[in-house]
């Protein structure tokens, strides 16, 4: 069943209310203050909304104020029932220090449709649209992975390019793709943004290869479920994960996901940019008024569009 494209709108006027809050605080080095500054005015105008949201994907517990916790209710409670994965700003440390890539996120689906994936680490590879279904395995070796997309894609090994989140843990993963001749673009941080350079008309990368967020992989999972592209993902968890993650309804800890176990049926994905980045651009403060830049997806609608709005101060 799909959502209704009303919401479309009325979500990412939450993000972009977000994103301004946290661009009051570009450049002064308070990771605290500018998350604090996205997700006040992003809850409060999610609350406006005639739903029942409850947060699935969100940033801690409930006694971890100011987050979106997981389990908070969101909307008026009259109307559908919706799944919401949510990173008020996905980029504190990019807003604190003025760099590129920092937004504000959001992700809905029906109720049931979201996996709820506990705050830990997640294996994951990323494809982009038009490639055989479930192409790339994480068991696969990094030599077979990338044979299959190359093969698929009708490109050479050496042209393709693979976006890897610059950890230690990822070393293994870098010299077996430069062994084999692959470009490597390193990302410092932003999981999502980084994962997202796999989709477009002319992507920045054909591959994301790397051990990031599991809730940020769900978000991730809800933007490519909308422009056919692929994920699967596998979480890696502690004792005491485990324990949280059986509470979640996860009973297989070793599962990979697909796609469709991610995110299924309908979808809707909004981010709007707090700093520049390649999903949208920044908030622009043009003195009595801001500019602000959305990229918007809605699956059942086929909608993608990227659409700028303005608001008063």
């Amino acid at each position: 069943m799909s959502i209704d494209s009303k919401y479309l709108n009325l979500f990412i006027k939450a993000t972009e209310h977000g994103a301004i809050g946290a661009s009051r605080f570009i450049g002064k080095q308070d990771k605290i203050a500018a998350d604090k500054g996205a997700v006040d005015p992003m809850r409060k105008e999610l609350n406006k909304i005639n739903m029942e949201g409850t947060v699935v994907i969100g940033e801690g517990e409930m006694d971890e104020a100011p987050m979106l916790y997981i389990g908070e209710k969101l909307g008026t409670l009259k109307g559908p029932k919706f799944d919401i994965a949510v990173d008020p700003l996905e980029g504190t440390k990019f807003t604190a220090n003025n760099q590129p890539n920092a937004f504000s996120v959001i992700a809905i689906a029906k109720r049931g449709d979201l996996l709820s994936a506990p705050d830990t680490y997640m294996e994951k590879i990323a494809i982009g649209a038009n490639l055989p279904k479930n192409l790339l395995d994480l068991d696969n070796s990094v030599k077979k992975n990338i044979s299959l997309l190359a093969d698929a894609k009708k490109k050479k090994i050496s042209d393709l390019k693979a976006c890897v989140l610059k950890r230690s843990r990822h070393d293994d993963i870098v010299k077996e793709l430069t062994d084999i001749g692959v470009q490597i673009n390193y990302i410092t941080d932003g999981d999502i943004a980084g994962a997202l350079t796999v989709i477009g008309d002319n992507p920045k990368n054909d591959i994301y290869y790397s051990t990031g967020g599991g809730p940020e992989g769900v978000i991730v999972a809800a933007a490519l479920a909308c422009y056919g592209g692929q994920i699967q993902g596998r979480l890696i968890l502690d004792d005491d994960q485990k324990i949280r993650a059986k509470k979640l309804g996860i009973k297989d800890f070793n599962k990979k996901y697909n796609i469709d176990e991610m995110v299924k049926g309908d979808v809707i994905f909004c981010a709007t940019g707090v700093t520049d980045g390649d999903l949208a651009k920044g908030v622009e403060d043009l003195g009595s008024e801001y500019k602000v830049t959305t990229f918007a997806l809605h699956r059942s609608q086929k909608t993608i569009k990227t659409i700028s709005n303005f608001y008063n101060k």
